[in-house]
């Protein structure tokens, strides 16, 4: 089932003590989420992707716009008529009850011509326990169960009903790191092999790029970019999601256009064509540069990390915003500019440290990893290469 939003909107009463106007927790939304898809709502703290949810699932009330479930407008249907399924960050266990009557209690909720007899309802928890694999526990309290036990739990309680819509709000937020890669795996495979459009709000962005078919950035109640995760992280529309998008995080510099070329402080990294002379922030992802002593981007060599396969180099640029620029490469790559020792002694040599040129390492960059941003409105600026 697809879900769209026309013009969602959502405005909280301000309740400071000096009044003011109210919150925009969600700001005009329009997007439409296909049928049997998974969507990663990702943001920091505060942009609104918890309201989005509940608005979609009911939870709130849009102040303006509309909801509709394929073609069904939903916008004032109560949540428990929605066919939503929810799971929060807390799990909401009953623990007094068994996992087989956590599973059950939304059936046994049921009235009228939904209600089923017993012998069903255990038939249908047994179906859900088995899809996200916790069958053999279902006589236990939720007490006795692990963190990452409890948390599929939730998810079998929301499936149970076979809802049309499966709402995830922070899900994975009280698991540890193991937990946490071992669990989003299991809801990717859940939610192909039942096939339910699925919603999954997160801030952890590799969480979301890691299992989501799309998904929707946010800052301040506003859709940033909507894109397939590579997409995004490939074509950013703006700083805000070029930064949020990456681990290690995107290098971000003050520099200009001027005369066709890109400049970083003074360094001229790169020939361009299609943008006229303005002033930017460029934007150069860890593994867009190239260790190259003819490069155009000068830096001061901070250390160096060797992680097998790939080498960190950190350096310094006085253009840079941030402490270090990260950048990885190809341990071959970095051995080829000097040898490891020698970028070492450079680090820890005192004499060589206070010598700018002997503690230089130079790079040139990918073009397809270098991004430009007007400096004022910090939207992307696209150019072509010479």
């Amino acid at each position: 089932m697809k879900i769209r939003l026309e013009n969602l909107t959502k405005k909280f009463q301000n309740r400071g003590k000096k009044g003011g106007a109210d919150v925009v927790a969600v700001d005009n939304f329009n997007f439409e989420i296909p049928d049997g898809k998974l969507i990663g709502l990702l943001g920091p703290s505060g942009c609104g992707k918890s309201t989005a949810l509940n608005l979609i699932s009911g939870l709130e009330t849009p102040t303006s716009g509309r909801i509709f479930f394929d073609d069904e407008d939903v916008t004032d249907v109560a949540v428990e008529n929605r066919g939503v399924g929810l799971v929060f960050q807390n799990y909401a266990l009953y623990p007094h009850l068994t996992v087989l009557k956590n599973i059950m209690f939304p059936l046994e909720n049921l009235k009228g011509a939904k209600k089923l007899p017993r012998e069903r309802m255990i038939d249908k928890a047994y179906e859900a326990a088995r899809l996200v694999q916790i069958e053999e526990l279902m006589d236990r309290k939720p007490s006795e169960l692990s963190g990452g036990q409890q948390q599929r739990v939730a998810i079998a309680r929301a499936l149970v009903k076979r809802p049309r819509v499966l709402l995830l709000d922070e899900p994975l937020s009280n698991l540890d790191a193991r937990l946490r890669l071992q669990t989003r795996e299991e809801i990717r495979r859940i939610q192909r092999e039942t096939g339910i459009t699925t919603i999954f709000v997160t801030h952890d962005q590799e969480e979301a790029m890691s299992i989501s078919d799309l998904i929707v950035v946010m800052k301040s109640g506003k859709i940033q970019q909507i894109d397939k995760p590579q997409n995004v992280y490939d074509d950013p529309k703006n700083l805000f999601v070029a930064k949020f998008l990456g681990t290690p995080a995107i290098n971000v510099f003050v520099g200009s256009v001027k005369h066709g070329r890109i400049f970083i402080g003074d360094d001229a990294v790169m020939q361009i064509k299609g943008v006229e002379n303005t002033a930017i922030y460029a934007g150069i992802r860890p593994e867009g540069f190239i260790p190259d002593d003819n490069g155009g981007l000068k830096c001061l060599l901070k250390g160096v990390e060797v992680m097998g396969r790939d080498t960190s180099i950190l350096s310094s640029h006085y253009a840079q915003e941030g402490e270090l620029i990260r950048s990885i490469v190809e341990s071959e790559e970095a051995f080829s500019i000097t040898a490891l020792d020698d970028m070492i002694d450079k680090i820890i040599d005192p004499v060589h440290s206070r010598s700018d040129k002997l503690n230089e390492v130079r790079f040139s960059v990918k073009p397809k990893k270098l991004f430009i941003f007007d400096r004022e409105t910090e939207e992307r600026i696209y150019y072509k290469t010479v």
